[in-house]
């Protein structure tokens, strides 16, 4: 009787122990690259300035404007990259965009052009909603972009410098997406996502 007793009890203990990691599991982050050379999850539309050169996704553009975007859209996220940009390109990082029409209104549109007339929407703002924290310089060379997405709390760094710390209910999920625009060159790399459930 003991014995049985003893066996249900481990049985009972091995399914808690079993549940626990399966919740634990399915809580963790899943990460996965974006805008990969070759990948099916992605897409570029508008003027055709996109190509690849050692494993960086590079926007030249003349007088124009393009965009690359992932097909699926993101919720909850953490969103890190590098990104390169010149004096003249007026670059940006687009998340939870409605559909494929890029824009300040339809996604957040996290700025990348240091020298922007309006110093409001200058590199780290997220265009028309809110100014960064701090002026960071970003031209000529590579910087760090971190994004998290968190229901309506976004926070964002750039050098590991908090640039935007703040609360908005307008946009809950969609897709995330990059633009090259007017003149000039911007790269990327190394764009990886934690979604977050």
């Amino acid at each position: 009787m003991k014995l049985m007793n003893i066996i249900k009890n481990k049985e009972k203990y091995l399914l808690i122990a079993a549940l626990i990691l399966f919740f634990v599991a399915s809580c963790r982050p899943t990460d996965h690259k974006l805008f990969q050379e070759n990948g099916t999850d992605w897409k570029a539309y508008g003027n055709d300035c996109w190509h690849f050169s050692n494993n960086e996704l590079i926007g030249k553009i003349i007088d124009a404007e393009g965009y690359v975007i992932t097909k699926e859209k993101f919720k909850n996220f953490d969103l890190t990259l590098e990104f390169k940009p010149d004096s003249t390109i007026n670059s940006g990082i687009f998340i939870r965009c409605h559909n494929e029409d890029m824009n300040p209104k339809n996604c957040y549109e996290i700025n990348i052009w240091d020298l922007h007339p309006d110093q409001s929407n200058r590199t780290g703002a997220i265009v028309g909603r809110t100014e960064t924290l701090a002026k960071v310089e970003t031209i000529n060379k590579w910087n760090t972009y971190r994004i998290t997405a968190r229901d309506e709390h976004i926070q964002i760094w750039i050098n590991n410098i908090l640039v935007i710390d703040a609360i908005d209910h307008t946009l809950t999920e969609g897709y995330i997406g990059l633009q090259a625009k007017a003149t000039g060159k911007v790269h990327f790399r190394n764009i990886n996502i934690n979604t977050i459930d």
